[in-house]
């Protein structure tokens, strides 16, 4: 298997060539059967500089770089020396902003770094962890107390969840770092394989502020995202813009996010009191340049979306809201964990709301998409 290994990886390396040709990236793979794209430079969502454990081992790195077009979008660029691919990456960042490829990378602003302890107790203080600790536990003493061995199949999976829920992402959001600088947010990531990812502005589509019940009493809050440019695994393994933080800290970069905004000021407007939902909508409310839903107990969420990036706007009822005069308004934003929604709303009311939501998105739009400017006007 490790000669396997070996052997395709280096078949792969020796059959990768890439160029930089004007605005292009020009990839070239293969070398029984050759295959060339050129992609032009303005189609590149995001640019990242992974180092899985292996590739760390020799100073090597790889370069992924993001493609509008899906799941089969991503180029990724390996086994290219560490400083060799910090220099790719901050050419291509700059030639996809239109600048020169020898601009240098721009500086940054540190916002904010999660300790190893608080991102270690925020995992395990969350009810469905402490549930399945308890099984976890309990099992074992029955299985010992009764030597009754089929309680290894409830010990087991409970086991293979924790794993899943605590050590996993212990692993993946190490030394979690957050910064801002003025091609985007940049975050630095991972224990066993580092990650450097940028956020270009204009790439976070959605902000979802997640605070379950736990974490309200502590004041912790986390911050996951839709972006532009990410599908399928990839997009789920880019939807967290800060694991845990302190409440203030998590707003602070949502406005960073979306500027000329600040999620607390919106004015929520109740749900209906004859409300049949499940997930408990607390409330919906706007200003000039956001949408904001609250929803969920005892796990709170707040879903963000800018006007600018809303790309539809709908009113749905189920059989149960048509009943009681009810619907549900969806604020449309790409595939990905953030999906805003008011539920529960009066139908005339919902009526109102997807008129006046969409009119300020084409406001937003009409003012150039970009909604620091919009709230300037």
């Amino acid at each position: 298997m490790v000669v396997i290994a070996v052997g395709s990886g280096l078949w792969a390396w020796l059959g990768l060539r890439f160029r930089v040709d004007g605005d292009d990236l020009v990839v070239e793979t293969g070398l029984l059967r050759k295959r060339k794209r050129r992609i032009p430079l303005s189609r590149v969502q995001a640019i990242d500089l992974v180092r899985p454990l292996v590739t760390r081992v020799f100073a090597l790195a790889e370069v992924r770089v993001e493609l509008a077009g899906g799941e089969q979008s991503e180029i990724a660029l390996r086994y290219l020396g560490r400083h060799s691919a910090q220099q790719l990456r901050a050419e291509l960042l700059a030639r996809a902003a239109g600048l020169p490829g020898h601009t240098p990378e721009a500086p940054e602003r540190h916002l904010w770094r999660v300790g190893f302890g608080a991102l270690f107790a925020s995992l395990l203080l969350r009810l469905p962890v402490i549930g399945t600790a308890a099984l976890f536990l309990a099992s074992l003493v029955f299985l010992v107390a009764y030597a009754e061995a089929g309680m290894l199949a409830v010990a087991v999976p409970a086991l293979l969840g924790l794993i899943r829920a605590v050590i996993a992402p212990l692993v993946m959001y190490a030394n979690f770092t957050v910064a801002m600088s003025p091609d985007g947010v940049r975050l630095r990531y991972g224990l066993l394989e580092t990650r450097m990812q940028t956020l270009p502005p204009g790439r976070v589509q959605a902000v979802g502020i997640v605070e379950p019940m736990i974490w309200r009493g502590l004041g912790w809050a986390r911050i996951e995202v839709t972006v532009a440019g990410y599908a399928g695994d990839r997009q789920a393994l880019s939807s967290t813009l800060l694991p845990v933080a302190p409440r203030h800290v998590a707003m602070h970069l949502v406005s960073q996010v979306f500027p000329g905004t600040h999620v607390d000021a919106v004015p929520l407007v109740p749900a209906s009191s004859k409300g049949v939902a499940i997930d408990r909508a607390d409330g919906a409310g706007t200003d000039d340049v956001v949408f904001v839903a609250r929803h969920g107990w005892p796990c709170r969420r707040t879903d963000v979306i800018a006007h600018a990036r809303a790309q539809s706007v709908r009113l749905t009822t189920n059989p149960f809201q048509r009943l009681l005069g009810l619907a549900t308004v969806h604020v449309d934003a790409p595939p990905g964990p953030v999906q805003v929604a008011a539920t529960d709303r009066d139908l005339g009311e919902a009526r109102a709301i997807v008129e006046s939501t969409a009119r300020r998105a084409q406001a937003a739009r009409d003012a150039g998409g970009d909604p620091a400017h919009w709230a300037a006007r």
